[in-house]
């Protein structure tokens, strides 16, 4: 009887203990993928500098630790976000903005890359005419849903009928996903905000409403009365 009371007890602290650290462990993946993803992208610069900087000052060897590089590179690459969203507001910027629109789209492969991802984002920022932006789509078989962004509407030929391009991100990475096309009839609309459908799929689901619709409304059986 012991053992089997020891076995249940430690049991019930395992549970605990596992679903008081599983936020903690979705916040520390989500924070990670942030961090390395914004280290990453100074980190070329950032560690010959520190390593020429170190060389000529002694002193300063402590930039070589890995650890100090990215925690640079990750604030170098926030600095530049900001100045880049400074200047995107001024008229210098701009103009600066609309020269390195220009040269990019001149180059074949990164034209399609670039024009894709801008439309893609303007898309997301605007509010759609007549569909809403936010939506659950059957994915990926009927008896389950994902949620997904509404890119356009878009006709069969033939019939005319009209279908979704509905973008469906994965968690806890939502710059990954799926292109699905969808029958308008069969998208569930919902009144969620882009923001708060990113913040329910970095989250894992975590962060949510309490209620969240589940069939369109068309395919929803009317109640007896």
């Amino acid at each position: 009887m012991s053992s089997h009371s020891l076995g249940g007890r430690l049991q019930r602290l395992f549970l605990t203990g596992l679903l008081t650290l599983l936020p903690i462990w979705l916040t520390w993946i989500v924070v990670k993928f942030v961090f390395v993803l914004l280290s990453d992208i100074s980190t070329p610069w950032v560690v010959p500098l520190a390593q020429r900087l170190s060389a000529a000052f002694p002193a300063l060897g402590w930039v070589n630790v890995a650890s100090v590089q990215a925690t640079v590179a990750m604030v170098a690459t926030i600095v530049l976000i900001l100045a880049v969203g400074w200047l995107a507001r001024r008229v210098v910027g701009q103009r600066m903005l609309a020269w390195l629109e220009a040269l990019v789209r001149r180059i074949p492969l990164a034209n399609i890359i670039y024009s894709s991802a801008r439309k893609l984002l303007d898309i997301l920022q605007t509010k759609p005419d007549g569909t809403q932006r936010v939506v659950l789509i059957d994915f990926p078989h009927a008896e389950m849903k994902s949620v997904g962004f509404v890119t356009r509407v878009i006709r069969e030929q033939g019939t005319g009928r009209e279908l979704a391009a509905v973008y469906v991100p994965t968690t806890p990475n939502p710059t990954s996903g799926y292109l699905e096309i969808v029958p308008l009839e069969k998208v569930t609309p919902t009144d969620w905000t882009v923001d708060q459908a990113m913040s329910f799929i970095i989250s894992g689901g975590a962060v949510a409403p309490d209620t969240i619709p589940f069939e369109p409304a068309a395919r929803v059986a009317p109640t007896a009365g």
